[in-house]
């Protein structure tokens, strides 16, 4: 038989085992209640919507948030040199692929917090146990706070604004209809100068915290804790 007349079936038969062969498996490496890895970014990269440059683009990794911290990105998964990621834009919820070489080093936390917008309340959870609790005030109707997975991305001492109280974290989501806020619209948890207000609905989209109660919890809250809005 000829060279000729094998080809085809060769062919046929590497498309075949190339088919049957089983994808990659991902490694998971976060499931966003007690577990989370996180990092942050070494170069500008792009992000795709798999694991290759030929996918497409859905975003890219920056090295700062708004305010000049290093950006946090929560890590979901891992695939033969690629890592999946939460970003931290518009619209909320997006998630890309990168390479594993435009990113850090990976943290690990074990803490989780829960907002919860009917009931008023803000949880944070260590090791999938309650650790502390809180009543909270959250956007207006008009200008609501988003509901979904984020986390938290920095923190920092607030110092001369009453309005923010004594401690600041600043958080992935992003107010569905406010962008001309300072950094673009970002959701921050803070401390109020007007505790009357607590629980209730009395903001811009951000979450507001007694006093008292956002420096407890701002001491129990590594960065890169996952946050759930409901």
């Amino acid at each position: 038989m000829s060279r000729r007349s094998l080809a085809p079936a060769a062919v046929a038969a590497i498309v075949s085992i190339a088919a049957a062969a089983p994808a990659a498996a991902d490694t998971r490496l976060s499931n966003e209640r007690t577990f989370t890895r996180w990092a942050s970014a070494v170069v500008q990269a792009r992000a795709f919507d798999r694991p290759s440059p030929e996918g497409r683009r859905v975003g890219r990794l920056r090295l700062l948030t708004e305010d000049g911290f290093p950006e946090v990105y929560i890590l979901l998964a891992e695939r033969e040199g690629w890592v999946r990621l939460r970003l931290p834009q518009r619209p909320n919820g997006v998630t890309g692929w990168v390479r594993r070489a435009a990113l850090g080093p990976f943290t690990l936390v074990d803490t989780r917090l829960v907002v919860d917008r009917r009931a008023l309340r803000i949880t944070l959870y260590e090791h999938g146990r309650r650790r502390f609790r809180a009543r909270v005030g959250i956007g207006a109707p008009g200008t609501p706070t988003p509901r979904g997975a984020f986390w938290i991305r920095e923190k920092f001492p607030v110092t001369g604004d009453p309005l923010y109280g004594t401690r600041a974290m600043g958080t992935a989501a992003y107010s569905d209809v406010l962008t001309d806020w300072p950094g673009g619209g970002v959701i921050g948890i803070h401390g109020t100068g007007q505790p009357e207000l607590i629980p209730g609905r009395p903001s811009h989209g951000c979450i507001r915290i007694r006093n008292r109660d956002v420096e407890r919890l701002y001491e129990l809250t590594p960065i890169g804790t996952p946050l759930r809005i409901k």
